[in-house]
């Protein structure tokens, strides 16, 4: 029985994502610390949609997370098919400021446990005559943001790694994307500890989980490189690609000043 893997499925996009593939009759098994969250929401998964729903519940964030996901699929016999590389978050502030072992964590799982992740499983992708792997990045990567910016260099990362890793697995059937959200209504702003001020600022634009979820896996399943929602966040990273660095960076800058 063939499984979608989604990391971070406990809240937010990853949890989005998760009732989205269950809609289409995907089987998924679900990851991230909180155990009493994941049973609730695969619970809910089962009731609403009738479909499988194992949970494995985990701190991503641990450099062993990717080889204990490994070894948790393979002793429950559960097949992969989907790799849903969600789980990430942001850390705001003046660089020199912020705690080096919170830097070092967000790195690790935006990037590091991501790559280990992917790894380990496209042997198993493979074993399918049809796989994706969907990296959930941001359009923060299109652009150095001031105040963001190990989150924003670490999207950058994703995206880049998710386009070449793309190429390389085309001849083996496995699908690779990138999902770039802008500001959706999560808790991300408040993880990321940032001010009030911002947070009226996002509310303007933010867009709700569930649609991010059905364009991404809608874009996923058509096997687009890039998943950009909602022509607001498509325009903005058009402008940031055209326009001088200096300028998108001040405007960046000025978003997310205090």
């Amino acid at each position: 029985m063939s499984y979608s893997l989604i990391t971070g499925a406990s809240r937010g996009i990853g949890r989005a994502i998760a009732f989205e593939l269950a809609s289409r009759k995907r089987n998924v098994l679900l990851t991230a610390r909180s155990q009493a969250q994941l049973e609730e929401t695969a619970a809910t998964i089962q009731q609403r949609h009738g479909v499988e729903a194992a949970v494995f519940a985990l701190d991503l964030s641990l450099e062993s997370a990717p080889e204990k996901i490994l070894s948790f699929c393979r002793g429950k016999n559960i097949a992969v098919d989907i790799l849903v590389n969600n789980a990430g978050y942001g850390l705001w502030g003046d660089f020199e400021k912020l705690p080096l072992n919170e830097v070092v964590n967000m790195m690790r799982l935006n990037m590091e446990n991501i790559v280990k992740l992917t790894h380990l499983f496209i042997p198993e992708l493979k074993k399918k005559t049809e796989s994706y792997i969907l990296n959930v990045a941001s359009t923060a990567g299109y652009q150095a943001i001031p105040k963001l910016a190990v989150y924003a260099a670490s999207k950058a990362f994703l995206i880049s790694f998710t386009r070449a890793l793309r190429h390389e697995l085309k001849a083996g059937g496995i699908s690779v994307s990138c999902l770039s959200p802008g500001t959706t209504t999560t808790d991300f702003i408040q993880r990321a500890q940032m001010s009030d001020a911002i947070r009226r600022k996002a509310e303007k634009v933010t867009m709700p989980p569930e649609a991010v979820a059905r364009i991404a896996v809608d874009g996923m399943f058509s096997g687009k490189a890039e998943i950009i929602p909602g022509a607001m966040n498509i325009l903005t990273v058009q402008l940031a690609s055209l326009a001088p660095k200096i300028i998108v960076e001040r405007i960046a800058a000025s978003i997310y000043k205090d």
